[in-house]
């Protein structure tokens, strides 16, 4: 029994990672071979060509053209007072992810200071949502930003109450930089929330028995416990927006181009070879990123106390506290963080409905029943577009299911073996989607021989692959906790009365971990429904295109007109299929929920 127990969970872990080598490692293989290699003959003659381009590098060419003249150039720009240099394609996208890191913990840590330090109502909610950024498409939260922040949108019309004049923040950094921190300054909340609830309070209140001010004791105590989790935030943050594409091509676009911008650039120009060297070297350059980070954080791991986290105090405790500085700086900072993660969405829905100059209007719906209507070539359809979203999400959401559950029962395994093959099995998470889908193209889309057998996935087959890698993932991080916080006795009962591994597996642990399974099946769907950066890559024309890839296209299309209108109607059309697709498929399995 034993045999055939590993022999079970073998061939599940050998079949995965068999899938994950044709679907996602032979791609992105064939992105970063084609880096290295000219005509079947290994050479760096390709990332060399990048490296020494200043439009790419900027100042740093000279690393690779004249390495010997650095020192003395470095003197002179000293000495010259340190002038503006010129930074390249890839130090812009260094700059602008570590401004957006830095706006994202500036507005992050407060909410952590909120959510940890005080009781309110609705304070659970409010934790809760910090997930939202995970499951909304960030193509349609830029066309929210677009809404609120144009020169007709809501930002405008409010200064206009005000007598001041429109203020034009649409494609620039500020704008980009603002849209980053709405997705990952809840990230930021989040991990340090969650260091701050386990601050060891005796160790405060030694301190303070020891004479230590308040301030003191949170600088020597507090801060030290919070810095692990503020740091890993941060790396996270600019690897996530180092890689950024959706918000960066609708906030910015080639004016403001990233590297990743700058591929999917390529790749429209049919300059594959220049596409995936800098895919190569962007790929190469985000997994030294994170192998730092995971370094750091196994160097933080050590025992915490158990005296409990710090009290939380009612935030609303009389007219007194409520009017101190401290309270007063709290909702001023509420506030804020209202407009910035409310006023997109709203944004999005106002402007859908009404003309630029006020007015109620349902023309911009009518437009996309129009388009559904037309037979004119190019045209990208509605319901096609609603249609292909809701398949690929089911045909993905069914790869991706089992997939997250082999991956969490092989991370709640104690074995040498599986701890590799947990890492071969979470790899994508290190590489963005624009290199999957590059890869993909350059590989199976076009039709590739593996193992003398010739293997072509078509656009749709390659969609919801690529969506699957994206997806499982979600649900992995759901249940993989939940897994490993089940009772071994129970499993072992099963056991004894005769059930096998697989068989426990399925009737004793995958019940008693359905709601996390139920959370990670809506989190997968949502993923794959909003998921743009390969599928703008791998949609053939407008039969294959998805709700994001007919949003990005009616906000490209300038023919439409001077407003965002028919993006904003689709946006409001995207974020109903998600929001209902992700609480359907929750509520589904709510009988589960014990």
């Amino acid at each position: 029994m034993r045999f055939r127990d590993g022999r079970a969970l073998s061939v599940g872990v050998v079949a995965a990672i068999a899938t994950l080598v044709v679907i996602f490692y032979y791609p992105v293989g064939s992105v970063l071979a084609s880096a290295v290699s000219v005509g079947g003959r290994l050479t760096l003659s390709p990332v060399v060509s990048v490296l020494a381009d200043p439009f790419y590098t900027g100042a740093a060419h000279t690393l690779v053209t004249a390495p010997t003249t650095v020192p003395s150039g470095v003197v002179t720009w000293l000495r010259a007072g340190m002038p503006p240099v010129r930074l390249g394609l890839f130090g812009f996208t260094a700059y602008q992810a570590f401004l957006s890191t830095v706006a994202s913990v500036v507005v992050g840590l407060p909410g952590a200071y909120l959510l940890a330090r005080f009781e309110f109502p609705g304070r659970r909610f409010v934790r809760s949502v910090t997930m939202l950024p995970f499951v909304l498409p960030s193509i349609m939260v830029a066309v929210g930003f677009l809404a609120m922040f144009g020169r007709t949108g809501l930002f405008n019309d409010a200064l206009a109450l005000a007598g001041l004049g429109p203020v034009e923040v649409t494609f620039t950094l500020e704008l980009v930089v603002l849209a980053h921190a709405f997705y990952n300054a809840p990230l930021v909340t989040r991990l340090v929330t969650a260091a701050w609830e386990s601050v060891d309070s005796r160790r405060v209140e030694t301190a303070r028995t020891l004479g230590a001010s308040p301030r003191r004791a949170f600088v020597d105590v507090t801060v030290p416990q919070l810095l692990p989790a503020l740091l890993t935030a941060s790396v996270l943050t600019f690897v996530f927006t180092f890689m950024s594409f959706p918000i960066v091509l609708a906030l910015g676009g080639l004016q403001l181009a990233t590297v990743e911008v700058w591929v999917f650039a390529s790749v429209q120009n049919l300059e594959l070879t220049e596409a995936a060297t800098l895919a190569a070297i962007e790929t190469a350059l985000s997994l030294g990123l994170l192998y730092v980070y995971l370094r750091y954080e196994a160097a933080q791991i050590r025992p915490r106390g158990d005296g409990g986290g710090p009290t939380r105090t009612p935030l609303f405790v009389g007219r007194r506290s409520v009017l101190s500085p401290r309270r007063l700086a709290l909702f001023a900072y509420g506030l804020v963080a209202l407009v910035l993660f409310v006023g997109p969405l709203a944004s999005l829905l106002v402007e859908s409905v009404t003309t630029p100059d006020g007015q109620f209007t349902l023309e911009y719906y009518g437009f996309l029943l129009s388009r559904q209507a037309s037979a004119a070539s190019g045209t990208v359809r509605p319901l096609p577009a609603i249609r292909n979203s809701l398949l690929f999400g089911a045909g993905a959401l069914a790869l991706a299911l089992p997939t997250g559950v082999l991956v969490s029962v092989v991370a709640t395994r104690d074995s040498r073996w599986s701890r590799v093959a947990e890492a071969l099995l979470t790899a994508p998470l290190a590489v963005s989607g624009i290199v999957v889908g590059l890869g993909m193209l350059r590989s199976l889309v076009f039709g590739t021989s593996l193992f003398g057998q010739r293997i072509v996935l078509t656009g749709p087959l390659a969609v919801v692959a690529v969506h699957a890698v994206a997806a499982y993932p979600f649900v992995s991080r759901n249940v993989t906790p939940a897994l490993g916080g089940i009772d071994d006795r129970l499993v072992d009962a099963a056991r004894a009365l005769g059930a096998d591994r697989t068989r426990a597996l399925v009737d004793v642990e995958l019940p008693l971990v359905a709601p996390a399974l139920v959370a990670g099946a809506a989190f997968a769907f949502a993923i794959s429904i909003g998921e743009f950066d390969s599928t703008v890559l791998l949609a053939e024309g407008v039969d294959s295109a998805t709700m994001p890839v007919a949003l990005e296209r009616y906000i490209a299309n300038r023919s439409l007109g001077p407003n965002l209108g028919p993006a904003t109607a689709m946006g409001t059309v995207l974020l109903a299929v998600t929001t209902v697709s992700f609480v359907l498929i929750d509520r589904v399995g709510g009988r589960w929920e014990r």
